[in-house]
This record gives structure tokens, sequence and C-alpha cells, in this order.
């Protein structure tokens, strides 16, 4: 049985961004993370070992938002990558990252990066 795990609307202030206050001051970006995974035994013995523990997939995010980058595109390429080296079971990834109230010059609720990878 393949399932879709997901955790929606996760917030942190981080230091990403390309100007140089931005990595001063620091923004507010949401992160929403989902992951394919089969979860069968999980299910069938109720045990987390054979699922994707929720707790890992946000300590995940959470190190590599702490980590100031220029760029979004690259917090989520390593983001994705830490999940597919850390998490065998999963075969596809799905990150959004926006980072709330760019500095663009004018009003702008979100600039968002969306990255789906399927393990090959």
């Amino acid at each position: 049985m393949t399932g879709h795990i997901s955790l929606e609307g996760l917030e942190f202030h981080a230091f990403h961004g390309v100007y140089p206050h931005e990595r001063e001051s620091g923004n507010w970006f949401e992160v929403d993370i989902a992951v394919d995974t089969d979860f069968t035994e999980a299910a069938r013995h109720d045990e987390l070992s054979g699922t994707v523990n929720y707790e890992t997939l946000y300590r995940i995010v959470k190190e590599e938002m702490e980590r100031p980058s220029r760029l979004l595109e690259t917090v989520v390429y390593n983001i994705i990558n830490d999940i597919m080296r850390e998490l065998p079971a999963v075969s596809k990834a799905e990150v959004r990252l926006s980072k709330v109230n760019p500095p663009i010059g004018g009003k702008c609720k979100k600039a968002s990066i969306h990255v789906i990878h399927q393990r090959s």
C-alpha cells in the first residue's frame, strides 16, 4: 500500500536570499513537504518502523533552513537530496518553499519554488 505523507505549513525564520539585508535580518519562509512510500508493513503491524517518521522529515527541513543559502532552489535541492539519502523507503519527494513578502519592489505574498523528485 503506497501512500502520501505530508507536512504542511512549516514556518521558519531563516537567512536565505541574494541581497545582503536578507542574509542579515532574515525573512519568514513556509515549507510544504510530501513523500510517497509503501507503508503496508506499518499499517499491518501498527509500527512506526515500517513508515516515514514525520519528525525525521521535519528535522531534515529544519537543518537545511538553518543553513543560509542565496537561492531557494539550493535549499529545496538540498532538502530533497537529504530525504533521498536518509530515507531509502521514499520513492518520491515533493517540496514547496515559499519566501513570505519577498523583496521584489512591489506587493507579493509569497515567492515559491516547487520541486518534485522521483527516485530512479
